[in-house]
């Protein structure tokens, strides 16, 4: 799944508008739409999105399950 679907649906889960998180990431709200939109985060990037949302990200392998994080 993308990061940007990902990022989308914890956004309204927590009830936090993109403009929200673009003031604590401290970038502009229409650069946070564009990374939205394009699917441009690197993986620091995505990983402090999920502090800021209180999560966490982790890699589980396929066949046996086990998480990494």
């Amino acid at each position: 799944m993308a990061a940007s679907k990902i990022i989308k649906q914890l956004l309204l889960e927590r009830g936090m508008s993109v403009k929200e998180l673009a003031e604590k990431l401290d970038i502009l709200p229409q650069s946070m739409s564009n990374k939205l939109n394009r699917d441009s985060f690197s993986f620091n990037e995505v990983v402090k999105i999920a502090d800021i949302l209180d999560c966490e990200v982790a890699a589980i392998t396929r066949d046996t399950g086990k998480k990494f994080s």
